[in-house]
């Protein structure tokens, strides 16, 4: 047995600060130590020495200066490293943050500052009732130079935010709080599917399933910033590391953070279940058409319009969402099965047909070439498609012999040129070589021939020929995106009445769009193109819109700045959720792509903090990230990887584990 002046020489003095629940004053509190003592013994003498009676079950030790929380309980202070100089905060776990959704309204949440952010999103996602959660993650905004003048908004602004923690679900600090409920599901209503968990009992209808009003165009106007490919690099920046906590990333209480859809592979969506999923993602995308954020012709524009328009219609007409008149689930899973984006290589392609019977297209198509300096002539070929291979002749009769040239398909870049008012259907090919991309030109007659031609570019592209069974759902795909951007109106359909129109016209497109036109017209161009989808019901147009986005060319790149290895420049590297692709910077045309499915492995050299990838063929790659830490970039590939993994029968369960094996830093 010691003595105590033993144990006054092998002890020593520690201070605590204890945080208080609710803005109470923090208190400091000094204990005498020693370094055997573990971490549940010094919070067990903390707690007897405040002698407050709360509960202290949600409150953990921080230790400031290392950013690390002290979870291991049964580790001593020796083994954590802990002296007499160590900053200890004795601090809850939850706080609260104000987290803006995809449609912008901003709500207030507690949630785990000690779990690493995958948990912590999986625990949000649970509380807004969004199945998949592994599809989202949360955003830090760049920091807005022109805010710091902006003080005196900041009242205005505040009034806005739901209080998520008050409506009785929240864990306002108690035990039964869904947040600390680790086995909570959604459970569904068995008579109309809707989910009844957390969310409907706070709100009775859930408010997060329903889409947000358009904003007014001034205020659109405000929000509006015309972005490069550069431009987009800092908010590509700002992802969360994944297997870090939100208090080792140095995220304050109420600070605001951006929830988004990040992994641009949205698997098995389902309306019967996944209504705040389907309407958030609505919202996501519509955000970025109407901000400009991906790029999309005036015609598609205009599409995106009428379907804002028919939503809106909808979602503000008096009727309660009634959802028996959603068709039955079997039709639904087909419809969807066709919107899954898998990533090559996923389980939805199998092989139906025989391998020695490929099929193949033969037709007669215009070809351009561009060179420097000629006008844009199309001259008529006799085009053969052939596995993943384009070969055209003079014409029919010579295609039995040697093809003037053939264009090899694999890892190439298919952009549609499209206009279905003029009748102009166009497939713009960028072709690897060497040194970079080759620019082709085919045009085609008709919507059918250029369903069918742009089909089978997209998955030779991917180095799949049209024996796969995901030929034909492509060539469905392809023709309803080409019948929702026709404005003829259906025969016998009188001219839509300008004044049937009760909202402005302006608000469902971009400004600069906007400006083009008189709002008379973007009236009457809006009720034009509504007469083909006025019989879709809402979530029907929801979906409707999120596969017209996931159509457009641009859809779900991150560009980040990069410097490639033996390169004196910065380019921009555009990560997509089945390739990258090397952009350059001032013209932003893509220079090279490498497709995830011909990666056979990647690593980071975090000392240098450069990515080197290998693919087949003895290809190999690598840069630094200039615009963002590497680990963003690192985590996305690993992201993307991980989701490929991904089955039906998984019962959504999901490999956390694997998930930070392919994401996680190995520093």
């Amino acid at each position: 047995v010691m003595t105590a002046a033993e144990y006054g020489e092998k002890s020593w003095e520690l201070s605590v600060q204890v945080d208080q629940k609710d803005g109470d004053e923090s208190m400091k509190f000094k204990l005498r130590v020693k370094g055997d003592l573990h971490v549940g013994g010094l919070m067990l003498k903390l707690v007897e020495k405040i002698k407050a009676p709360q509960d202290w079950s949600d409150h953990a030790l921080w230790w400031e200066q290392r950013k690390c929380w002290l979870l291991k309980t049964h580790w001593t202070l020796d083994k954590f490293g802990i002296q007499a100089d160590a900053d200890l905060r004795y601090t809850p776990q939850h706080k609260p943050l104000l987290l803006q959704l995809p449609n912008m309204k901003t709500i207030k949440m507690t949630v785990s500052f000690s779990s690493v952010v995958f948990k912590a999103v999986a625990e949000i996602c649970q509380m807004l009732n969004i199945r998949r959660s592994e599809e989202l993650s949360l955003l830090k905004p760049p920091d807005d130079p022109s805010k710091k003048k902006k003080k005196k908004d900041k009242n205005s602004a505040e009034e806005d935010i739901w209080d998520v923690d008050l409506f009785g679900g929240g864990p306002g600090g108690t035990e039964q709080g869904p947040m600390h409920s680790k086995t909570m599901t959604a459970t569904y209503d068995p008579e109309n599917g809707m989910p009844v968990s957390a969310t409907s009992l706070w709100f009775g209808e859930n408010p997060l399933a329903e889409s947000q009003p358009n904003l007014p165009p001034a205020e659109l106007a405000k929000m509006y910033r015309p972005l490069s490919p550069v431009d987009k690099a800092p908010y590509s920046a700002g992802w969360l590391d994944s297997s870090r906590s939100l208090m080792e990333q140095d995220i304050q209480d109420e600070e605001k953070l951006l929830l988004r859809f990040k992994y641009n592979v949205f698997f098995d969506l389902n309306p019967k279940y996944d209504g705040v999923r389907i309407t958030q993602l609505y919202e996501q995308a519509r955000w970025s058409i109407l901000l400009e954020q991906i790029d999309c012709t005036e015609e598609e524009m205009l599409m995106f319009a009428s379907l804002q328009y028919h939503i809106c219609k909808l979602t503000l007409s008096s009727e309660p969402l009634d959802h028996s008149n959603e068709p039955e689930i079997d039709e639904v899973e087909a419809a969807l099965s066709n919107l899954e984006v898998t990533l090559e290589g996923g389980l939805a392609d199998r092989i139906l047909e025989d391998i020695t019977d490929i099929p193949e297209l033969a037709d007669t198509l215009r070809l351009f070439r561009p060179k420097r300096l000629t006008l844009r002539s199309y001259k008529e070929y006799w085009f053969v498609f052939k596995d993943t291979t384009i070969s055209y002749y003079k014409n029919k009769e010579t295609s039995s012999g040697e093809p003037l040239e053939q264009f090899h398909l694999r890892g190439c870049e298919v952009v549609p040129d499209v206009n279905v008012t003029e009748k102009k259907f166009g497939i713009k090919l960028l072709l690897p070589v060497a040194d970079g991309m080759n620019e082709v030109y085919i045009r085609c007659d008709n919507q059918t021939q250029y369903a069918k031609w742009k089909a089978a570019c997209i998955l030779a592209s991917k180095g799949k020929t049209m024996a796969y069974s995901s030929y034909k759902s492509e060539v469905r795909n392809i023709q309803s995106f080409l019948q929702m951007k026709s404005l003829a109106p259906p025969p016998g359909q009188a001219a839509p009445d300008l004044n049937a129109m009760e909202m402005n016209a302006e608000c469902f497109f971009s400004p600069r769009y906007a400006k083009k036109h008189k709002t008379k017209q973007l009236t009457a161009r809006i009720l034009e193109a509504h007469q083909n989808i006025a019989r879709l019901s809402l979530m029907e147009a929801k979906m409707r819109f999120i596969q017209a986005w996931q159509s457009l060319p641009e859809f779900g790149i991150n560009y980040y700045i990069v410097r490639f290895k033996g390169s004196k420049k910065d380019e921009i590297l555009g990560i997509s959720y089945n390739r990258l692709i090397r952009i350059d910077m001032s013209s932003g045309m893509p220079i090279t792509t490498w497709r995830f499915a011909n990666m056979k492995q990647w690593n980071v050299n975090w000392e240098i903090r450069q990515v080197t990838i290998e693919f087949d063929q003895n290809v190999s790659m690598a840069f630094c990230c200039v615009s963002c830490d590497c680990k963003v970039v690192h985590e996305f590939i690993g992201g993307y990887i991980f989701l490929s993994t991904r089955s039906k029968d998984q019962n959504e369960t999901l490999d956390e584990e694997l998930f930070h094996k392919l994401t996680g830093g190995q520093e």
